[in-house]
């Protein structure tokens, strides 16, 4: 088994078309074009064996709205585990070096988290926001109920302290916004 961090600068077009295919598989269809314009633009962690990739995660960079400040937040996105090799510690794997990133290059990591991957977040020490989620959207902030309770914050060692009862506002972008 090998595992790479990498840029999507530095991530070749047949690489980008592998990782694609794994999360079209890894999401059964249900992995849109937004939703993998989303997960490019920063760091990627790749788990091949034999050569094949078989689990993939990024982190990359928003900015979120806490209590007036501007906080540089790792969201990690795209996180899969080929179907015929889950249930082994990949998505840990994965998960343990975006931590890396966000802990070595923001103050906060955030994610929206499906009711099949709550559990593998939670245990790493990801915890729900407790708080009011919310986006500044084109049409100024708007609160987003429907995320609240999915929306997945994990504070890194010297980062910052959330203010549990706070909202948190994150920056807009096409398609689903968290």
């Amino acid at each position: 088994m090998s595992t790479r961090t990498a840029h999507t600068s530095e991530l070749d077009g047949a690489e980008i078309a592998e990782v694609r295919a794994l999360l079209d598989g890894a999401f059964e269809g249900d992995f849109g074009d937004e939703d993998f314009e989303h997960a490019l633009g920063g760091m990627h962690v790749l788990v091949r064996e034999e050569g094949e990739l078989v689990a993939h995660g990024s982190v990359v960079q928003r900015r979120v709205l806490h209590r007036g400040r501007a906080l540089r937040t790792g969201y990690v996105e795209a996180v899969a585990v080929r179907a015929d090799r889950r249930r082994r510690g990949l998505a840990g794997l994965v998960m343990a070096e975006l931590e890396r990133v966000i802990g070595r290059a923001y103050v906060l990591g955030a994610l929206s988290a499906s009711e099949a991957g709550a559990a593998l977040y939670a245990g790493r020490g990801w915890s729900p926001h407790p708080g009011p989620i919310g986006v500044l959207g084109p049409d100024g902030p708007e609160r987003l109920a429907e995320e609240e309770g999915s929306t997945y914050v994990w504070e890194p060692p010297g980062g910052v302290r959330l203010d549990p009862a706070a909202r948190l506002d994150f920056d807009w972008r096409e398609g689903d916004v968290l």
